[in-house]
């Protein structure tokens, strides 16, 4: 018997001018965690959607529990005891989480579906994994953390040997992190093998007995966790020596203020209240605080996206209204969302017409696109970013999260703003991407943009920030200067109207 629940020997994948897979191994034991780590676009999913049949690898062989698999498909994964939970979560929203759950495989009574066994079923799987979620609930009116903890049940629910989680904790609080942590230790003394794909360094030291770091779809190495710090993964995954994640200031900020909010006020009670503070010309200001802290809203009602009760805004010392996004363009303000995939990218589109949809009308002449010049505008803008992309023909959603993001900047860079407010901007991308998009946004402040930065991410914040703001509770709680700002003060004020 092999010690080994899967092994993945010499996997090559090649895709029309890239070779993603270059003679990868991969080899998990049962009953471990194993963590699989690499920048974006290293081929780590690539490596998982082979392994589910996803793909089928040109070179190399599959080995589960001893026997070499072809695997055609994913029905035929699931049957070998192998599931995924994707990043993407596409639940049928308007269907019970039962339902969701079974799908494919629902319990009959004679010729008819048995909703009674499916609903006994699911609470017995829920009760085991210690959720306290409804079985006959719609799907779509779970939280994302939720959904996540169903589509978990449900990778159990197959009695899958091997379970992989690409991201799971993207959309998770601490708390939601600690309850996974506890499903995942449970499944690992079961005897099932865990293959969890992350960037963030702590879970992974915190969480697996193993790391596979992959580098250019190469395989780099295998440690157990217990020999590995940040540091070195970050030095294996990148090839080089982060020493320093953040890079180094070589600017001056101005004190001319850009734009000033007085005592704003949300439409929705629920929502922030009583805001003021000022941004200042080539400033990046960080804006703090915990899931809940209205910190989204604030910028979307200065993107014009929500309404505003009360208190006012200006703009170089002008009033300034925001009824919709067109007056926020209009006075060179640009929003960098939080969620990528939901409402930054268009992704059956190409990366010219993600590239240039902001400034369409620029482009335009008499009612007619002029295709030469968006074409021209959308490669001058990448190259800046040096955005990796085959060309401006392909598809925005075939390329890596960090190459996502520099096309969603070069969007808005191509609308000229003077202020550019970042949501989470380097949300569920790789340590050196994170290193290219801070050092992009250096630059705009150097050239006297001003950046308004959300971030959930401690070092990121302090890292990055020329003043941090946090809020708590939608109310302002304090503006620290750097020299200020450390992690205990930010966690004081993030906390400070809870009850």
């Amino acid at each position: 018997m092999s010690e080994y629940i899967l092994e993945m020997n010499g996997i090559c994948k090649v895709f029309p001018g890239v070779k993603a897979l270059d003679n990868v191994t991969l080899k998990v034991r049962p009953g471990t965690v194993h963590a699989l780590m690499g920048e974006n676009g290293a081929g780590k999913s690539t490596l998982m959607k082979c392994l589910f049949g996803i793909y089928q690898e040109n070179a190399g062989e599959i080995i589960l529990d001893g026997k070499q698999q072809n695997i055609t498909s994913s029905k035929m994964a699931l049957d070998l005891g192998v599931s995924m939970i994707h990043q993407e979560l596409h639940p049928i929203r308007f269907r019970p989480v039962m339902e969701n759950i079974w799908l494919g495989r629902f319990p009959k009574k004679g010729m008819a579906i048995s909703h009674g066994t499916m609903y006994e079923e699911t609470k017995k799987l829920f009760q085991k994994l210690d959720l306290d979620i409804d079985p006959a609930v719609l799907a779509g009116t779970l939280s994302a953390s939720n959904l996540q903890l169903v589509e978990i049940a449900k990778a159990v629910s197959y009695n899958s040997k091997i379970i992989i989680m690409d991201e799971p904790t993207s959309s998770l609080t601490e708390d939601e992190v600690d309850r996974l942590f506890r499903i995942i230790n449970q499944l690992r003394d079961e005897g099932r093998a865990i293959i969890y794909i992350s960037h963030k360094m702590e879970e992974i030291l915190k969480i697996s007995d193993e790391v596979t770091i992959m580098r250019d779809g190469q395989y780099v190495g295998t440690w157990p966790s217990a020999e590995l710090t940040t540091d070195l993964i970050i030095s294996r995954m990148v090839g080089r020596d982060l020493t320093n994640r953040f890079p180094a200031k070589e600017y001056q900020t101005s004190d001319e203020t850009i734009l000033e909010v007085e005592h704003l006020t949300a439409a929705d009670p629920r929502s922030f209240q009583d805001v003021s503070f000022q941004l200042h010309k080539g400033e990046i200001l960080g804006l703090g605080g915990l899931v809940g802290a209205q910190r989204t809203e604030l910028v979307e009602a200065i993107f014009g996206l929500r309404g505003i009760a009360s208190g006012k805004m200006a703009i170089n010392g002008q009033s300034y209204k925001a009824k919709n996004v067109a007056d926020a363009k209009r006075h060179k303000i640009a929003l960098l969302t939080e969620e990528r995939r939901a409402t930054g990218i268009f992704g059956c589109l190409s990366i010219l017409d993600n590239t240039v949809i902001a400034a369409q009308q620029s482009f335009a002449s008499g009612g007619v696109l002029n295709n030469k010049r968006r074409r021209k505008a959308a490669e001058e803008s990448n190259a800046k970013l040096r955005t990796k992309t085959p060309s401006m023909d392909e598809l925005i959603q075939n390329l890596s999260g960090g190459n996502q993001q520099k096309v969603l900047l070069a969007r808005w860079l191509l609308t000229e703003p003077d202020i550019l407010i970042l949501d989470e901007p380097t949300r569920g991308i790789d340590v050196g991407a994170k290193y290219e998009i801070y050092t992009i946004m250096q630059a705009l402040a150097a050239q006297g943009k001003a950046i308004i930065m959300i971030s959930s991410e401690m070092p990121e914040l302090l890292g990055m920030s020329d003043r941090v703001m946090v809020m708590c509770a939608g109310r302002l709680s304090g503006i620290l200067s750097k020299e200020e700002a450390n992690q205990v003060e930010v966690m004081r004020l993030a906390t400070q109207f809870m009850k």
